[in-house]
């Protein structure tokens, strides 16, 4: 892809989104000084939270942007649907993850990914969902994973590419990289029209 001259910067310190960004052959660096504090009010409606989060970290880049800057931030959340849907964050410990992979287990999820790409007179913010069903996880299965894993870094307590996709993940719908963290032919998109 030709930048033309443009300095694309990833405002994002997840090495899944690295790797998944290297992929498109572009040059970029990684920046990830923000002063935006990822908190959200319990009313705002769960489908409306990765876009607030994309755009907020946006927002609190740590410098206005340079005329050749483009600048992509992003946020992935994994949310159970129903009424009222739950968002599953980052487990805040081993317990945590285990009570998160047993709310997964035999269900359906959404991972939505928004991101946030923006220049010194554009923005453009979109969103991809993916829809994932897990098998029914034994306990045996949930413990092994969190213990040899530790996902404790990763909304939903799960990484796709590992070794609870391989054996649990039965169906996907949409964007395999979405789940991994980054819908990077979204991004191809965007960031050609951005150009």
């Amino acid at each position: 892809m030709d930048l033309h001259g443009k300095h694309i910067i990833l405002g994002s310190g997840s090495p899944r989104r690295r790797e998944l960004l290297k992929g498109l052959d572009i040059d970029f660096e990684v920046d990830t000084c923000n002063y935006f504090e990822e908190r959200f009010s319990s009313d705002i409606p769960y489908d409306q939270v990765p876009r607030l989060m994309s755009e907020g970290k946006s927002k609190g880049f740590h410098r206005p942007l340079k005329e050749n800057d483009i600048l992509i931030t992003a946020d992935t959340m994994v949310i159970l649907p129903g009424n009222p849907g739950e968002i599953l964050g980052k487990p805040k410990d081993r317990e945590d993850a285990i009570r998160m992979l047993r709310d997964l287990s035999g269900r359906e999820h959404h991972v939505t990914t928004a991101v946030t790409i923006r220049s010194t007179g554009k923005t453009c913010t979109f969103e991809v969902t993916t829809e994932v069903w897990f098998k029914d996880l034994t306990d045996e299965e949930i413990t092994y994973y969190v213990d040899t894993y530790k996902p404790f870094d990763k909304a939903g307590a799960y990484a796709i590419q590992e070794w609870i996709g391989h054996v649990g993940i039965t169906r996907i719908e949409g964007s395999y990289f979405n789940v991994v963290g980054f819908p990077v032919q979204r991004v191809y998109q965007a960031l050609q029209q951005f150009l």
